[in-house]
């Protein structure tokens, strides 16, 4: 067998090798193949947008021109170059100011490209925060506001998504519309469940199949108490989003080159080369974080009562729901609370949750890590996960216990990863 590890070493070099496998340096040159080289103007929005026009300028081998936006701290890192294209950073996961001046900027550019140009989008997870431009009828704070609001109550991405679309001038194929009559080739990394590329950073250069009734009913559905403010945009039919069918988008193409699926079959082929039988639960999961943590630490149970040296793969971006309240933490380190409390010191059972762009929450970290002895370090340190859990402050028990994931910004973003290893119970290996 390939050179013993540590069940926690595993457990990060599995992570580290799904979140390689989606980065743009590897899964963008290969799209490229066969593209006529012209000069290009390159737009883009997304945690990976700065490490996509890094690769993109790197095997384009054309002029290029143009701006992205992405998430403070996640812009070139030495040594990189993109050309001519600009990166920005600005506010996530609300917008800030700089967001309001990238959107405004995107905007301009694509009404811009010359007819000897290529117009290429670079859209991962987090453009819907990171560039923001409202419909004129609406104020900045009134968007924010709404989206904010829907993120607290657990609302699944694409709900948030599909409000966000139908209060903006770039989102939900806008900026293509912007753009149009020319061609619009857009390369998408994608951080929602089920891939749709629509809702990834709200779809600004995709035809949006929701519609402005689907937006009302979702705020209507958590209980916005500022929905009448925003009636007046949402039923009127001239600011409804470009559809699917729409002869002005015939011309444009849309390659979705990374997913979580992309990053969860690179590490299934790693721990089976490590000797483990693999058992994906798939890569769309979307559940309230602690229940999947409870569900998946039954699972994780009985499988080592069957024996099997097994490792148990998942993927998706799972909802907490904050309401007014909440500490420090993320959905992975309230998943892993979770599934802690679940397996209650289980031996022989390790796990890893976090989010393939290396941000969890509004933390530091990525995610977490569980360990049989977790329960007994937090005792040791005079801390009740429960109830640390039942504030939302996972990060304060993660990070006493020396448990915490951090890789810093990944630059890419395919959401959360989730592995579980039973060992077999008469060979486990100590941490």
């Amino acid at each position: 067998m390939p050179g013993e590890l540590s069940p926690r070493q595993l457990l990060e070099l599995a992570f580290t090798t799904a979140s390689q496998a989606a980065a743009p340096s590897v899964c963008l040159p290969p799209a490229l193949v066969g593209m006529q080289r012209r000069p290009a103007v390159v737009l883009g929005a997304g945690k990976a947008a700065a490490s996509m026009a890094a690769a993109f300028h790197a095997h384009w081998g054309a002029p290029v021109r143009g701006l992205v936006v992405t998430r403070y701290e996640h812009g070139l890192v030495p040594g990189e170059q993109c050309g001519g294209v600009e990166v920005v950073e600005a506010g996530h996961p609300s917008p800030d100011g700089a967001s309001l001046a990238a959107g405004e900027r995107l905007l301009s550019l694509a009404a811009g490209v010359r007819r000897d140009e290529t117009l290429i989008c670079l859209i991962s997870g987090g453009g819907s925060s990171l560039a923001s431009q409202p419909l004129p009828t609406i104020s900045f704070e009134q968007k924010r506001a709404a989206a904010n609001f829907l993120m607290r109550q657990g609302a699944d991405i694409r709900e948030i998504n599909c409000v966000r679309k139908h209060l903006s001038l770039l989102k939900g194929g806008r900026l293509a519309v912007a753009a149009h009559p020319a061609p619009v080739a857009t390369f998408v990394i994608s951080d929602i469940p089920g891939d749709d590329v629509g809702a990834i950073a709200s779809g600004p250069t995709i035809a949006d199949s929701t519609t402005q009734q689907d937006a009302f009913a979702i705020l209507e559905k958590y209980r916005y108490p500022k929905v009448a403010e925003l009636v007046p945009v949402l039923g009127d039919p001239q600011w409804e989003t470009p559809k699917p069918g729409d002869p002005a988008f015939a011309g444009d193409s849309v390659h979705l080159i990374a997913t979580a699926a992309t990053a969860i079959a690179a590490a299934a082929r790693l721990l089976r080369e490590r000797g483990y039988a693999v058992l994906q639960l798939g890569d769309d999961l979307d559940d309230e974080a602690q229940a999947l943590g409870r569900e998946h630490g039954r699972l994780a149970k009985r499988m080592r009562a069957e024996g099997e040296r097994v490792a148990i793969l998942s993927g998706g971006e799972t909802r907490v729901v904050l309401g007014e309240g909440g500490g420090r933490g993320g959905r992975n380190t309230e998943y892993a609370s979770a599934l802690a409390l679940e397996l209650d010191g289980e031996p022989g059972v390790y796990a890893l949750a976090a989010d393939t762009d290396g941000i969890d929450g509004h933390g530091d970290h990525a995610g977490g890590i569980v360990v049989p002895e977790m329960l007994a370090l937090g005792r040791a340190r005079g801390l009740s996960l429960a109830a640390l859990l039942a504030q939302h402050d996972s990060y304060s028990y993660f990070d006493a216990c020396g448990l915490l994931v951090r890789t810093g910004p990944t630059r890419t973003n395919v959401n959360d990863f989730r592995l579980i290893l039973c060992e077999n119970q008469h060979d486990a290996p100590q941490l």
